[in-house]
């Protein structure tokens, strides 16, 4: 996998690095515990995920907006009704489910990524599309929060990201103009989204997959957030 620049970077490169948090810094894939404990098929979890998405950006499209929480519950609470023999309510259970967001673990490439490029002196801020106290209390948990300088969650703008109000409001928070901005996420809609922004972008591809060609292309391609942070630090930053 590529771990190098896929095109050159702004001279000097960007001093804050936002990041996505759902699937870019959590592993998602331990909801498949919670949502099997229900007695639901854990093939549930892509399936929500993806409705949730899609039915947040509809809403942005149209010029509407609802908190991450609120979509979720509602796709993941419609799933879950239609599942024979579930072990509880379904507004119950998809509380449960959803509860458990929060306690999610990190990849494991995200401490050691985190640490090295605030060390560095890069500036880390987390820009999710869901809750900002939900992102912090999984940083928290890991004992990484510390590295980051801010949480920053679209109910502010009332713009889901990849909208350009997002990633906007996000330069604004911290005092500095989109160029000075880099996006790190593992979702190529959030990498075109963010570019079109005027942000330099960096996708963290995991699994080695293809980027779509029909999406603004990534300046990075890291396999990590350590190789993200290998390919950023050139030595300490003032």
């Amino acid at each position: 996998m590529p771990d190098a620049p896929t095109r050159p970077l702004a001279d000097p490169a960007p001093s804050v690095v936002a990041l996505d948090v759902n699937e870019t810094l959590s592993d998602m894939s331990a909801l498949c515990r919670p949502i099997e404990a229900l007695g639901a098929p854990r093939d549930i979890l892509q399936a929500w995920f993806t409705q949730t998405l899609r039915d947040g950006f509809a809403l942005a499209a149209a010029g509407g907006y609802a908190d991450f929480a609120a979509i979720a519950h509602g796709v993941l609470r419609s799933m879950l009704a239609e599942v024979p023999g579930l072990d509880r309510d379904p507004d119950e259970a998809a509380e449960h489910v959803l509860g458990a967001m929060a306690e999610l673990p990190l990849h494991s490439d995200v401490a050691a990524g985190l640490q090295r490029l605030h060390a560095s002196g890069f500036r880390l801020v987390a820009l999710t599309n869901g809750s900002a106290e939900t992102a912090r209390q999984l940083l928290e948990n890991s004992g990484v929060a510390e590295c980051i300088e801010d949480f920053l969650s679209v109910e502010v703008v009332k713009h889901w990201k990849p909208a350009p109000e997002a990633y906007r409001f996000a330069a604004e928070a911290c005092g500095v103009s989109e160029q000075q901005m880099m996006l790190a996420a593992v979702h190529p809609w959030d990498i075109d989204g963010a570019k079109r922004a005027g942000l330099a972008t960096a996708w963290v591809d995991r699994s080695g997959a293809a980027y779509p060609g029909y999406l603004a292309a990534p300046d990075l391609t890291c396999p990590s957030l350590t190789a993200l942070a290998d390919a950023l630090v050139v030595g300490p930053r003032s």
